[in-house]
């Protein structure tokens, strides 16, 4: 034999006396055929796992799956929605402003307003109208800076009427060409010399008072046409 290929044998004694040789290589011999053998196993089922998974019926996946479709709302969070068309939102219609009535009055072009109130022509009068100032030279000793009704003669601007409370009461409302720029004044005074169809238009001063002189004018008599009673003019201030 060659070098490196022998082996010894190892003498065993038999039953009978008999010696048998044991070569000692052959449990190495055993080892390296079940080694192989498992080797060979364990590839043959990687194969055998292979052709299974080729020819088996694909799984049943765990879920089904379906797209959905995600609309965002203006605060910021979402709502989920099934396969549908997307939901459109419409901005509400503002509600429109309420419509301002008019009062049925205000078209006739009589009718103005004095202290808040709706105001038309009652009457008019042709009456003889002069002028006073708040001062003594006008008033006297009853220079003590209220009308008759307790007023300050500042009131309305110094824009005022002294009349006979017979004819025109405290209160009255009038225009009178030329003064106060055709405004409506009211009756919040009397006069010693004021009678009859006379009446005493109030200037702040003196002098303005003088250049008014002496009118014969026809006076535009006012009532509140809101169907409320006139107030107290000694309680209105």
């Amino acid at each position: 034999m060659k070098k490196g290929t022998e082996h010894a044998t190892a003498p065993i004694a038999g039953g009978n006396g008999v010696v048998v040789m044991r070569d000692p290589a052959w449990p190495e011999v055993i080892r390296t055929s079940l080694r192989f053998a498992a080797v060979s196993a364990a590839i043959s089922l990687v194969v055998w796992s292979a052709i299974l998974a080729k020819v088996a019926p694909t799984a049943r996946p765990l879920a089904d799956i379906s797209l959905v479709t995600t609309q965002v709302d203006s605060t910021g969070g979402s709502e989920v929605l099934p396969d549908e068309p997307p939901i459109t939102f419409e901005e509400p219609a503002n509600d429109p402003e309420p419509a301002i009535v008019a009062d049925p009055r205000s078209f006739d072009p009589a009718v103005r307003w004095f202290n808040g109130r709706p105001v038309k022509p009652a009457k008019h009068i042709w009456m003889t109208v002069t002028a006073y100032s708040p001062d003594a030279r006008s008033c006297g000793t009853s220079d003590d800076g209220l009308t008759a009704t307790l007023h300050a003669v500042e009131t309305n601007g110094f824009r005022l009427v002294a009349a006979d409370p017979t004819v025109l009461p405290y209160g009255a409302m009038v225009t009178v060409e030329g003064y106060d720029r055709g405004q409506i004044v009211p009756v919040l005074d009397c006069g010693g010399a004021i009678k009859g169809n006379r009446l005493d238009v109030l200037f702040p001063t003196h002098e303005e008072a003088r250049a008014w002189g002496v009118r014969k004018i026809r006076v535009t008599v006012w009532k509140y046409d809101d169907g409320k009673p006139a107030e107290n003019p000694r309680k209105v201030r």
